[in-house]
């Protein structure tokens, strides 16, 4: 194609060109989030609606995030607010648990994800539809408030 032909481009391949541009050594990318990137998301979890209600997510991808130095859920929680505060979020904790979870919409980069704090890390769930750049996002602007760890737990589904 031309530059004066118009022409039609999905989503999905501009995160196609995206990432690879990331993983590009002329870009200066450190590999994106392909297959050995930090926020890879390598299975996804699907979605179920039990019959007497609600919504189910079986298998996918959990980022738990530790920080360099030990503090509490409380304290945790309290810089995952000031993250989603000052951030470019849409966020709620509208659970009624014992641990604070959050539901986050990242306007910047249109991901959808969970966020929750509990035994001393801050964990980020993969939705059905989440990419990595939200995630990768959210990270970055955690880094903020210190250092973190990141683990990944791919659970199967059933």
């Amino acid at each position: 194609m031309n530059d004066e032909e118009p022409g039609f481009v999905t989503a999905a391949d501009l995160r196609d060109a995206e990432a690879e541009a990331a993983q590009s050594p002329a870009s200066g990318g450190t590999g994106g989030d392909g297959a050995g990137g930090q926020f890879h998301i390598p299975e996804r979890p699907s979605r179920t609606y039990p019959r007497d209600g609600g919504v189910e997510y079986v298998g996918g991808t959990v980022f738990s995030l530790s920080p360099a130095t030990d503090r509490g859920d409380e304290a945790l929680a309290d810089v995952v607010e000031s993250v989603l505060s000052a951030g470019a979020y849409r966020w709620g904790d509208w659970f009624d648990l014992p641990m604070p979870l959050y539901l986050v919409h990242d306007d910047t980069t249109h991901d959808t994800f969970r966020v929750s704090v509990r035994d001393g890390r801050v964990r980020l769930h993969v939705l059905p539809e989440t990419e990595s750049a939200g995630l990768r996002a959210f990270f970055e602007r955690l880094g903020e408030h210190g250092e973190w760890a990141v683990e990944r737990r791919v659970e199967d589904a059933l």
